[in-house]
């Protein structure tokens, strides 16, 4: 597999955003190269995007059908390069009442925020790249990440969650702010199903 680079992160509406990533069911060198790829890719998005940082990436985002996601080991350190990766993942235990908990954007989604209700907490199964059973408890922001990534493997894209709320919207500016933005200017990226 050659290096994979930020042009390797497809966007809306490519086709493969929309379809259902594969169960891994043996975790062999190609797969802990897709890896390597996704973090590799990540970092090299981030790299051009100074003020955001890149959190997490699901297989499918680099076009690869496989349920895989890499997750930022330290978000608030940007400087921490660190991912962690599950094989598999799965949302075994939601709890609370959907929220907004902060707008959500995504790799694969240019230029677009939106305010996605999402479970506060969360359990999550997986398996780690040694082939062990994880378990992880997640509150706030991670319980939104872990949502998040787990749709991509779906098929699911943050927006189809609030494709008929037109005030969910957002735009990040060249000073690194969120700003409302108009929902005709929205449909008009062709996001929408």
């Amino acid at each position: 597999m050659t290096t994979l680079t930020k042009e390797d992160i497809i966007t809306l509406p490519h086709v493969s955003l929309r379809k259902r990533s594969d169960r891994v069911h043996v975790i062999t060198d190609e797969t802990l190269d897709l890896i390597d790829n996704m973090t590799t890719a990540c970092l090299d998005w981030e790299t051009a995007h100074p003020h955001e940082v890149a959190v997490a990436l699901a297989a499918v985002q680099v076009d690869r059908l496989e349920r895989v996601v890499i997750v930022r080991a330290d978000f608030d350190d940007k400087q921490n390069k660190e991912f962690i990766a599950l094989i598999n993942p799965e949302i075994i235990k939601t709890e609370g009442t959907p929220t907004v908990i902060q707008p959500e954007g995504c790799l694969s989604v240019r230029n677009l925020y939106g305010d996605v209700p999402r479970y506060p907490h969360v359990r999550v199964k997986a398996t780690d790249i040694n082939g062990q059973e994880v378990r992880i408890r997640a509150s706030g922001f991670l319980s939104m990440l872990f949502q998040h990534e787990i749709d991509h493997t779906k098929g699911i894209c943050f927006v189809d969650h609030i494709k008929d709320k037109k005030d969910a919207f957002y735009t990040l500016t060249d000073r690194g702010e969120l700003e409302p933005m108009d929902y005709a200017d929205v449909e008009a990226t062709g996001i929408f199903r």
